[in-house]
């Protein structure tokens, strides 16, 4: 079997994402492998080796109808109303399939959120220029029109996003939450690799720290010790501190969820930042269609968050410090507005 770049596609279980392999549908395999850049004329074959039986009769023509299908489910799904729910945080990335549409590599624009019972779902999945203000700003006018009226608590990514530009316009009232996963990276990059192992440990002593006080502590000796040689890691590290650093005042319970914008890499961890290997060519419409699908299938297994029932104080304005409920203070709060 060969993709459009002509190269051979083999297929290994651990290259397939678990959502994927778990399914054994239709649904989840054909939008991954599309985004592989497999033909529809090779569908069935490559189907065959993910889902088994059930990819007989998977002609290009039913392939093709099953893409027109799923392209009017998209166009439903981004036009429905939001303001059912309470969004208390949000979790944004720009995604790089490796396939190109109209001359160009798709990115696509994703906002996951969860609602006041600590359900995930997608919110958004826009094209757009990851680095644009204006994209994200699209994006997030389009989600207030649909319903997220009131601001997210708050906002995890990337802080190379166009995104916080356009938080600042829309919700000025979110708090923002650098992605640790990414600022590990972008620190590492300015490190050679020798170092890097060492670094890296000192990186996580931060963002495990127990309390805010011992991660400046944290925060202070990976500066100190790498600023003289290599700044310009320490000065990316130091430049977003108290955004990395805006988990200590939410409940210790969604440290793990919100310190990172993890939700959408692993849904997108095969796609994501690929090389462009695979040169197919498709509708932008056809390439969203497919983000869309592979989303929804990742979403199927999504659990709710842990400490789910804390998400009502959050959004109360409940005060937290180092992740624990602060009495005093909330206390001190009800007699003042009494």
């Amino acid at each position: 079997m060969r993709s459009r770049s002509g190269e051979p596609v083999v297929f290994r279980s651990a290259l397939v994402p678990p959502y994927v392999r778990k399914a054994k549908a239709v649904e989840a395999a054909l939008p991954w492998l599309y985004l592989k850049g497999i033909s529809t004329g090779q569908m069935q074959e490559a189907l065959a080796v993910l889902v088994g039986p059930e990819a007989k009769g998977l002609s290009a023509p039913v392939v093709s109808r099953l893409k027109t299908e799923w392209r009017r489910e998209y166009d439903r799904w981004r036009q429905r109303p939001l303001d059912q729910d309470r969004w208390v945080y949000v979790w944004v990335d720009g995604i790089y399939s490796s396939l190109r549409a109209e001359g160009q590599r798709l990115c696509v624009l994703v906002v996951i959120g969860v609602n006041e019972r600590g359900e995930k779902h997608f919110l958004a999945i826009e094209d757009g220029v990851r680095e644009s203000t204006q994209s994200w700003r699209e994006v997030l006018l389009k989600l207030k029109a649909r319903g997220v009226v009131r601001a997210p608590k708050l906002a995890i990514g990337d802080g190379a996003l166009g995104f916080w530009g356009a938080l600042e316009e829309v919700y000025p009232e979110t708090r923002a939450q650098r992605c640790w996963v990414h600022k590990t990276a972008n620190v590492l990059n300015y490190l050679p690799k020798s170092v890097q192992p060492k670094a890296q440990q000192a990186l996580q002593a931060i963002w495990m720290a127990p309390s805010r006080t011992i991660a400046h502590q944290a925060f202070g000796l990976f500066v100190e010790t790498y600023q003289a040689k290599y700044p310009k890691a320490t000065d990316c590290l130091s430049k977003d501190r108290e955004a990395l650093l805006a988990f200590y005042d939410f409940p210790a319970e969604h440290w793990l969820h919100i310190r990172t914008s993890n939700p959408i890499e692993s849904s997108f961890a095969t796609i994501r930042h690929r090389t462009n290997q695979t040169q197919g060519c498709g509708s932008r419409e056809t390439l969203l269609t497919m983000m869309f699908k592979l989303g929804e299938c990742a979403e199927k297994r999504w659990s709710r968050i842990r400490g789910f029932h804390y998400l009502a104080k959050v959004i109360t304005g409940v005060r937290f410090t180092d992740g624990i409920e602060d009495v005093e203070s909330n206390l001190g709060d009800s007699r003042s507005a009494a």
